[in-house]
C-alpha cells in the first residue's frame, strides 16, 4: 500500500504526500482510500504534516483525535519525532481499516494514545483497557538502533511499534466476545499466567533453546499476551509487504492471479505462502545492497498455525462477521 492517483493531473502520490509535483495541496482520504485536493484539511497539517482530511475546518483528523495527550515539544527533537510516529500511526490505522477496524462504521471503543517524548527517564511503551502509550523518541534512528542492538532485536521501527501496541488493544476488544477468549487460550494458551512474573522470568532467563519451533520472535515467548502481539503484528507486516509490492507494479509467480489482493483473501495459509516467498526475494535483493534483510525471520508451522488463527478474527473485522 503505497500508491495512489493523482486526483488532480498525471502521475502518482505517495501514502505520505502534502501537495502533488506541481505543488497542489493534496489530503488523504482514509474512508476512501484516495487523495483529494479540496480542504479541510487536519489542522495539524502545519504542525506536524499530518495529510489526511479534517471533518470540518479547524477540526483534526480522524488519526490525530485519537491521541489525547502529546508530547512535550520543549525537549529537543520531540516535534519531529512526533510528527514521524504520527505518520506511522497513519499508516497503521489504514492498514488495519481494510478490515474495517477504527473506522465510522466501527461502533467500538477506539484506541486512545499517548504520544510521550523522553527526559532523562525512558518512556515505557503499552495498551491498558484501551489507551496505547507510544514513546516518540523511538522515531529518533540513533537511539532506535541503539535499543535494538542492546535488545537484540532483528527489526524495531515505528512501523513495529504500533502495530504491536495496537494489536494489544485489539486483543482487548476481542476478548469482550463470549466465543473468542476459549478459542484464544486453544492457541497461544492461558494469558491469566502473571505477565509481570512472566517477564521477570524472560528477562532472567531468555527465551526456550527451541523459541524459534513455536514462536516468530524470542519476545514473543515471553507471555501469551506477547506471542498474540507478536504474531498480530507480523501479519500485518506479511500482509502489507504483500500489498504494497503488488501496488508498486511488481509481479510474481506466486501471485494467485491478476489484482489478487491480499487484505480480502479468506485463506491465510494462502496468503502466508505468497508472503514468505516474496520477503525472501526481497531479502535477496536487500543483501545485493549490502543492507540488512527486510524481513529477518522464521516462519515455523507453528507460527504460521498462529498467524492463521489472528488472521480469522482481525479479518472479521470490528464487526465480527
Amino acid at each position: 500500500m503505497y500508491v495512489f492517483s493523482n486526483p488532480v493531473g498525471a502521475g502518482t502520490l505517495w501514502f505520505h504526500n502534502l501537495a502533488t509535483a506541481d505543488g497542489t495541496p493534496v489530503a488523504y482520504d482514509p474512508q476512501a482510500r484516495a487523495f483529494i485536493p479540496t480542504p479541510p484539511f487536519c489542522a495539524n497539517r502545519e504542525i506536524i504534516g499530518c495529510n489526511w482530511i479534517a471533518p470540518e475546518p479547524g477540526a483534526v483528523c480522524r488519526s490525530c483525535a485519537m491521541t489525547v495527550v502529546s508530547p512535550d515539544t520543549s525537549i529537543p527533537n520531540s516535534l519531529a519525532n512526533w510528527a514521524h510516529t504520527e505518520a506511522a500511526k497513519r499508516w497503521t490505522l489504514d492498514n488495519l481499516g481494510r478490515w474495517q477496524w477504527f473506522r465510522p462504521e466501527d461502533l467500538g471503543t477506539p484506541p486512545v494514545f499517548h504520544m510521550l517524548a523522553e527526559g532523562p527517564t525512558p518512556v515505557a511503551m503499552g495498551h491498558i483497557d484501551g489507551v496505547v502509550t507510544i514513546s516518540v523518541a523511538e522515531a529518533d534512528p540513533v537511539l532506535s538502533t541503539t535499543r535494538r542492538e542492546a535488545l537484540e532485536e532483528p527489526y524495531r521501527t515505528m512501523i513495529g511499534h504500533l502495530r504491536h501496541e495496537i494489536a494489544h488493544m485489539l486483543w482487548w476488544r476481542l476478548s469482550l466476545r463470549t466465543d473468542f477468549l476459549d478459542a484464544f487460550r486453544s492457541v497461544f494458551g492461558d494469558e491469566r499466567e502473571n505477565y509481570s512474573d512472566a517477564l521477570q522470568r524472560h528477562y532472567s532467563n531468555g527465551p526456550p533453546a527451541d523459541w524459534n519451533v513455536n514462536y516468530l520472535t524470542t519476545y514473543a515467548s515471553a507471555h501469551p499476551h506477547e506471542d498474540w502481539a507478536e504474531t498480530a503484528a507480523h501479519l500485518l507486516h506479511l500482509t502489507d509487504i504483500t500489498d504494497s509490492v503488488i501496488s508498486a507494479g511488481f509481479s510474481s509467480p506466486d501471485l494467485p492471479h491478476p489484482g489478487w489482493d491480499p487484505y480480502s483473501e479468506p485463506d491465510a495459509m494462502s496468503l502466508i505462502r505468497v508472503a514468505v516467498s516474496i520477503v525472501m526475494g526481497i531479502n535477496h535483493v536487500n543483501r545485493s545492497m549490502g543492507l540488512a534483510d527486510i524481513y529477518p525471520f522464521v516462519v515455523s508451522l507453528e507460527a504460521q498455525r498462529k498467524l492463521a488463527f489472528v488472521h480469522e478474527w482481525l479479518r472479521r473485522g470490528a464487526q465480527g462477521r
